[in-house]
């Protein structure tokens, strides 16, 4: 499938700081992919590049085909972008801001504009500096929406927002999700879990792992196992188990690479047999949760 992201070895560096470690991915074109981690994971540092805000250290990486190093212009007609510090001329009106922008684009659609506004609730002849925060990330996001761009990147749209707002905006995302890949940065794991459909986690500049959601939930279970008395720990278990801890007669852990029946044969094979075992789904945030803990102690 052809990338409209793909990252090599993507190095940045700012004097001491390594604020990106050999980040390479590939985004797919029609995906809804999200660049997960805590602040300071580097995923703002990664967007800069690729909408050739700053230049990579080493590696390179490429959107729509294109080197980010000879992103300009041109370049950005078939792009949407929009970053949480984006700055926006607020002595303008909405509808100032919109009519200035449209001759940048060949293929602004007059008549997405209008029915933008009216799903925002955007009003046209309010200036931007009197619109909150959630109004005017509406207005930035409906100004990236009216040509029908390609590729979508937002940079933590939802930082801050209220839930309804977050919901709109969302809902605006997925409206135009058949005709354009989206790329989104976020902490917030609730939000990206309902419509994400793959997902990547960077840590410290590191790229941890990336995979399709669905694969990710699949593979993940909450292990919980039960017996008459506090069992035996023996020194070597399976790589698959993640943050072991016991409480008297109960053992619990993550397993990352759940599959039912080799699950049940790794536990048997460990601890004989348990009176209970039970595996439970994970949230997406518990499973970052296990994956962050796991690397900090293999670090």
């Amino acid at each position: 499938m052809t990338s409209a992201i793909h990252t090599e070895s993507l190095v940045k560096k700012f004097r001491r700081v390594d604020a990106l470690q050999g980040l390479s991915l590939s985004v797919p074109q029609g995906a809804v992919y999200a660049l997960v981690g805590p602040n300071g994971a580097g995923k703002t540092t990664a967007i800069k590049i690729l909408m050739n805000i700053i230049r990579a250290t080493a590696g390179r990486a490429e959107v729509l085909g294109i080197d980010s190093s000879r992103i300009r212009g041109h370049h950005f007609q078939p792009i949407g972008y929009v970053s949480e510090n984006q700055q926006l001329p607020e002595w303008m009106t909405v509808g100032a801001l919109l009519s200035y922008l449209r001759p940048f684009y060949p293929a602004w659609d007059a008549k997405l504009e209008d029915e933008l506004i009216k799903q925002f609730d955007l009003p046209r002849d309010r200036k931007l500096r009197h619109l909150s925060r959630g109004m005017r990330m509406k207005a930035a996001l409906a100004s990236s929406l009216a040509y029908h761009p390609k590729l979508i990147v937002l940079d933590e749209p939802f930082t801050g927002l209220d839930p309804l707002v977050r919901d709109e905006l969302i809902q605006g995302l997925l409206d135009r999700a058949e005709e354009s890949t989206i790329f989104v940065s976020s902490h917030d794991l609730a939000e990206i879990e309902t419509f994400a459909s793959h997902i990547a986690y960077l840590e410290q500049g590191k790229l941890r792992f990336a995979e399709e959601l669905t694969a990710l939930a699949n593979r993940f279970r909450e292990v919980e196992l039960t017996f008459d008395a506090p069992p035996n720990l023996p020194q070597k278990l399976p790589d698959n188990w993640l943050q072991l801890n016991t409480a008297a007669a109960i053992v619990r852990f993550t397993d990352c690479r759940f599959d039912l029946e080799r699950s049940t044969a790794d536990v048997r094979a460990v601890f004989g047999e348990p009176r209970n075992v039970t595996f439970s789904p994970m949230s997406l945030r518990s499973i970052f949760l296990a994956m962050a803990k796991s690397a900090r102690n293999s670090d």
